[in-house]
């Protein structure tokens, strides 16, 4: 039987200060976007319109698909924390945990009806491949999130594209999208809700699917899982040499993906080639540069002095539930059209420091909160329903 991991554990400080910095950068991204309401004034002077470029490329380049990877990676090493510790006391967490999935996704449809682009409907569904391969020895399940990460549909689809040339994949985000834009360009709060809901949500999961999200975070998942079972968020000699062999063979391997994602922006293939290949290496090029902050962050959390300032983020990240889900609330009233509608305002690196702001006033609130309670207010509502009728 393995040793049950405590919550004071350091290894669960590390995590959470990761897990605040996954939402941060989202909370950055989503700014920076307008919560999908893709808008760039034109009054504005021609040199901020090139510091608002590098600004969107900057955060798209670090934080872009990086920061939800971080998030679905810390979500396995979540459940792992969770059916160890059933386990410890000869207990079977999958039925409670299939629950608790069923619950994320309500948290999902509320974080909706403000943002079109909620991950934790996402993360509800996908989360229930991680049941099935709960037991399985490690070897199995690394080879079945491989096989995951490697996008078998979109490998499907070059398989078919080289026998049938005119193949192109189909798609309907266009529609969806049309219909969701208009919502989030309403007036009213209540039809902005109902078009959130009827197209906004779809339109989510359906990109998801498209970009192969859902693949992807079932693999991380897995991983998270392999990462809490063989302890390697823990301190040890060994775990800070696993740690710098994953950057480095991380660093090797991002940059050739990388670039041969940037050379399928040519139109060199056809489509039916073109468009799954792009979501493919889109999709490990994200991993692969998750994974050099990932274990950027850990080595610097536990060999420098940079530490003092990575722990401001464990409160944060303790309370990630309560601060994603407010930070859609906050930022939809922010920049739609029902609400202050700064989506017209506010370019690349305004939209930025707003989300600073956001981010601060988010922390200020965990670190006052934290003193008060054990678990942030979403936190607990959601620990309370997943352990109803328990004894």
């Amino acid at each position: 039987m393995q040793p049950e991991i405590k919550m004071k554990s350091p290894r669960i400080e590390v995590a959470d200060a990761l897990r605040g910095f996954a939402v941060l950068a989202i909370i950055l991204i989503h700014n920076v976007e307008h919560f999908n309401l893709y808008f760039l004034p034109e009054w504005e002077p021609e040199f901020l319109k090139t510091i608002n470029s590098y600004v969107w490329e900057g955060i798209f380049f670090f934080f872009g698909g990086k920061a939800y990877a971080i998030f679905a990676l810390l979500f396995g090493f979540s459940f792992y924390i969770q059916f160890n510790n059933r386990q410890n006391v000869g207990k079977d967490f999958s039925m409670r945990f299939a629950w608790r999935l069923v619950l994320l996704f309500l948290f999902g449809l509320f974080n909706a009806v403000f943002y079109p682009g909620d991950i934790l409907s996402l993360y509800a569904i996908v989360g229930f491949t991680i049941i099935p391969v709960r037991k399985l020895n490690d070897r199995i399940v690394m080879f079945i999130a491989a096989f995951f990460m490697l996008q078998p549909v979109e490998i499907g689809k070059i398989v078919y594209a080289l026998f049938h040339p005119d193949f192109v994949p189909s798609s309907s985000l266009e529609y969806l999208w049309k219909n969701t834009l208009s919502g989030l360009m309403s007036e009213s709060f209540l039809e902005t809700v109902r078009i959130n809901l009827l197209y906004g949500e779809p339109f989510s999961l359906l990109w998801a699917w498209d970009n192969g999200r859902f693949f992807q975070t079932s693999s991380l998942f897995m991983i998270g899982m392999l990462l809490g079972r063989n302890k390697r968020f823990l301190f040890s000699a060994e775990n800070m040499k696993f740690w710098k062999r994953v950057l480095l063979i991380a660093v090797l391997v991002f940059i050739p993906v990388y670039l041969l994602r940037m050379y399928l922006s040519i139109p060199s293939f056809s489509e039916g080639v073109r468009i799954p290949l792009t979501v493919i290496t889109g999709s490990l090029s994200n991993v692969f540069f998750m994974v050099i902050l990932v274990s950027s962050f850990i080595l610097l959390w536990y060999g420098s002095r940079l530490k003092k300032v990575q722990s401001h983020l464990v409160q944060y990240g303790r309370m990630s539930l309560t601060n994603y889900i407010t930070q859609s609330i906050l930022g939809s009233f922010i920049y739609f059209a029902y609400g202050l509608g700064m989506y017209q305002y506010l370019g690349s690196l305004f939209s930025l420091l707003t989300g600073i702001i956001i981010f601060v006033v988010q922390l200020c609130f965990c670190k006052w909160w934290l003193k008060h309670h054990k678990q942030g207010p979403f936190e607990r509502l959601w620990h309370n329903l997943t352990w109803i009728n328990s004894k």
